[in-house]
């Protein structure tokens, strides 16, 4: 399969992941995509760096740098999980307009539609809050979350990435030429499947929604099926 020609796959972190979350992906996908993970400020090799608390201000930053390796390619996938997921439409409504490349297909995952962001929220709570608010959100902690060191370290950027997602609203809700699928974890508490089918309202085509076994941070231990889903919306996009 070396002669068929790679899709770009875009992939948005969710709340506190760097890029090193898709290293494994980029061999996993190898054979169908040319998977480009999105570096975030204050985190990873960024970590000196004052991270987003704004959608908008971070796809600001991340289309010129997008542009350079996309501009006039008309199949770009896109994915994101949970933040990631609003990111990934938020750079989809852009692309076009001011990065000059076109998503073909986003692949959204563990959010709401960007209109219906979640009532329940964690910003201005206590350091003890936020983390309980948020474990209790993802059903999911991270382990380095227990020493207290690495806890301190990851805080801030954990604390900007939850109030850049619980305060976006985009400025116009553009229904996109872009088809959409949408997955979602079969027991996550967080994200209703209501939730995940209103994601039909921002795609001008039928929405692919897809749902798989576990919880709301499903992919951390479990990605085969959303594999098998980007190589589906892989097929699509060529």
């Amino acid at each position: 399969m070396g002669d068929v020609p790679l899709v770009p796959l875009v992939c948005f972190p969710f709340a506190g992941a760097g890029a090193s979350f898709f290293r494994p992906w980029s061999a996993r996908l190898a054979d169908q995509f040319h998977v480009i993970p999105v570096q975030l400020p204050g985190r990873e090799k960024r970590f000196s760096d004052a991270p987003h608390t704004n959608v908008s201000v971070a796809i600001g930053e991340v289309i010129p740098e997008l542009s350079r390796s996309l501009r006039s390619r008309s199949d770009v996938v896109v994915f994101g999980h949970s933040l990631g997921a609003v990111l990934a439409y938020e750079l989809a409504r852009r692309a076009s307009r001011e990065g000059g490349f076109e998503v073909k297909r986003l692949v959204v995952s563990g959010s709401p539609a960007p209109s219906h962001q979640r009532d329940r929220r964690a910003t201005g709570l206590s350091d003890e809050q936020f983390l309980q608010q948020v474990s209790d959100f993802a059903g999911y902690s991270h382990p380095v979350l227990e020493d207290p060191e690495m806890r301190d370290l990851l805080l801030p950027v954990l604390r900007a990435d939850v109030e850049m997602h619980e305060g976006y609203s985009p400025s116009q809700l553009d229904v996109l030429a872009a088809s959409i699928t949408c997955l979602r974890g079969r027991d996550d508490a967080l994200v209703s499947l209501a939730d995940s089918a209103r994601w039909q309202e921002v795609t001008s085509q039928p929405l692919d929604l897809v749902e798989v076994a576990g919880g709301h941070m499903y992919l951390v231990d479990e990605p085969e099926r959303l594999f098998e889903v980007l190589h589906r919306a892989r097929a699509v996009a060529a």
